[in-house]
């Protein structure tokens, strides 16, 4: 039984994960998205969550706290930067996994990890869809009925005049 083990050794012993799990963080920061299997995304994502919530109060503490996990100076440099200023509002989040299908040579399911403030399509088309607004019904009813509607408005002014006429 498997009660209270709840990380993914992902195959592999303490250190090689360890350093398999600093090696893709500095990736991702780097790069803003990888892709790699779900598993190793799904491990990835708490691993990394806790050292973007340190880069927003930017001391010399944090960065070498960040420095311990990471030991990439350049991927530290990048997370305090530029990650950091503009993850700043978010309450926690950051990151998105999507799964993208499995790999050819031995089915393994893959998943693309990503920045949420990163992804430039995404906000795009999210702006694109909350100002179209569309309908369900359709509009050939809603055409039909505007011309029936325009006669019968029309009608009445017409009859009036023959009323009139009609009085005399």
């Amino acid at each position: 039984m498997r009660h209270n083990k709840a990380v993914n050794h992902l195959g592999r012993k303490s250190g090689h994960r360890k350093a398999l799990l600093a090696n893709m963080a500095s990736s991702l920061i780097l790069h803003k998205r990888i892709i790699t299997t779900e598993a190793k995304a799904k491990a990835l994502k708490p691993y990394l969550e806790p050292l973007i919530t340190k880069s927003k109060e930017d001391n010399t503490h944090s960065r070498r706290v960040v420095f311990s996990y990471l030991k990439d100076k350049n991927a530290v440099s990048e997370l305090f930067r530029t990650i950091a200023p503009k993850i700043a509002d978010r309450p926690g989040g950051y990151l998105r996994i999507l799964h993208v299908g499995f790999r050819q040579g031995d089915a393994a399911e893959m998943a693309l990890i990503e920045f949420v403030d990163f992804n430039e399509a995404a906000l795009a088309a999210g702006d694109k869809k909350e100002a179209k607004k569309t309908t369900r019904r359709s509009r050939a009813k809603k055409a039909e009925a505007a011309p029936a509607e325009a006669p019968a408005a029309e009608a009445p002014a017409a009859e009036a005049p023959a009323e009139e006429a009609k009085a005399e």
